[in-house]
């Protein structure tokens, strides 16, 4: 093998690249076609396919050709013409048409198609609010009717099984697109339908207007209108409307969204229950604690009031006033001591008997009255003197006056 011959995706990519920036017919060019997969992005560029009803081109228009290039706001179905250029992208080894200006033409055939289909089966009355069955919140078995690859089926079994891991999923392997793919879906809605089940899953992944034209076909509206189980359409992208969506009795965004919506969330059901247990063991124990407490405060206030405390706290209150007087007349008693030794004190200090026994005598005359000075004393008369230890008569022979005790 000569390796000169064998190149790198780069290179061969690089090669392709500079053809096309080479060819002068692609760089500037017009094309017409319906728009379809029409992706605002935060930058500013716009990213769309531009497509007929054989073939189908990657577009992008720069936030900086948009200023000027574009004077609609552009969306899915539009008939437009895209003048630009065609080159590769290298890293993709893809290539697009680049935009530099996009004028309208008018909307898309299969877009007015499924316009008018549309304001039909509305009118008939099939999109009613009234004729909506609502989706039972605690499904146990679920109908999908899907193709048996992609992404869908994977993402509705993923998300299934984390919510509710209890819950069965029963799949009819559909055509989704294509050929064959109208009868395979209604077969699958009616096999499941008959089935007895919970709710059913009809719908695909993303797509063009195209891709998801089956979803748009009467005959589906009309078997999904029949269904007699709950059906939930979930057909591409948020942004992607199909009659099925209107008819059925729910519309999710995406085959993520109906599984949510269809499956209950068994997990966060035992985490809310478990916390509400622990609420409830609390309050019960707030309560209980609470009941206890009031419980001993009747069971006291009970006590207070009966006779036999009552009988005690007189008993005890008897016992204080006795101790109380009992310290009162103790008390009493030892001042009444105190005031009578010091009246005692006063009184011996003034006694007659003990200032007899220092050496004084008490006087008196006949008739026993108090002699207290000489005035008292008659001559002739008898003196009648006490001492300490008796007592003398004597008559009074001279009275002599002397004031040596005034000096």
């Amino acid at each position: 093998m000569n390796n000169q011959n064998i190149y790198s995706v780069a290179q061969v990519n690089a090669y392709i690249h500079r053809m096309f920036s080479e060819d002068f017919l692609l760089k500037r060019v017009m094309v017409k076609g319906e728009v379809s997969n029409c992706k605002y992005h935060s930058s500013g560029h716009i990213y769309f396919t531009l497509k007929d009803r054989n073939a189908s081109m990657a577009a992008v228009m720069f936030a900086g050709s948009r200023r000027q290039g574009l004077k609609f706001p552009m969306k899915d179905g539009d008939q437009v013409v895209v003048t630009g250029s065609i080159e590769v992208y290298e890293r993709d080894g893809r290539y697009q048409i680049y935009a530099r200006e996009i004028t309208k033409e008018g909307r898309g055939d299969l877009y007015e198609e499924f316009l008018r289909r549309k304001a039909e089966l509305a009118e008939m009355g099939m999109f009613d609010a009234a004729y909506k069955k609502p989706i039972p919140k605690y499904a146990s078995r679920i109908g999908v009717v899907t193709a048996p690859t992609g992404a869908a089926i994977r993402d509705i079994i993923q998300i299934a099984k984390r919510r509710n891991p209890f819950v069965e999923i029963i799949l009819y392997p559909a055509l989704v697109q294509g050929e064959g793919a109208l009868a395979s879906v209604i077969s699958g809605i009616r096999t499941l339908d008959a089935m007895g089940l919970d709710v059913l899953i009809v719908g695909r992944g993303g797509g063009s207007i195209e891709d998801l034209w089956t979803f748009n076909e009467e005959a589906l509206a009309r078997e999904i209108f029949a269904c007699e189980t709950p059906v939930i359409s979930a057909v591409g992208h948020e942004i992607d409307y199909t009659i099925a969506d209107f008819v059925a009795d729910l519309r999710a965004p995406t085959p993520s969204a109906a599984a949510e919506q269809a499956v209950f969330d068994y997990r966060q059901f035992q985490q809310e229950t478990e916390a509400r247990k622990q609420q409830l063991e609390y309050r019960m124990q707030m309560r209980l604690q609470d009941a206890h407490y009031r419980a001993n405060q009747y069971g006291q206030r009970l006590t207070l009031s009966s006779p036999e405390h009552k009988l005690k706290e007189k008993r005890q209150y008897s016992d204080q006033l006795q101790q109380r007087l009992t310290a009162a007349m103790n008390s009493q008693l030892r001042e009444n001591r105190n005031r009578l030794q010091v009246l005692a004190g006063r009184l011996d200090g003034v006694s007659p008997a003990k200032k007899l026994s220092q050496g004084y005598a008490y006087i008196s005359n006949e008739e026993g009255k108090r002699i207290p000075d000489l005035t008292g004393v008659e001559v002739g008369k008898n003196l009648r003197i006490r001492f300490h230890d008796g007592a003398a008569v004597a008559e009074v022979k001279e009275k002599i006056e002397d004031d040596i005790w005034k000096k």
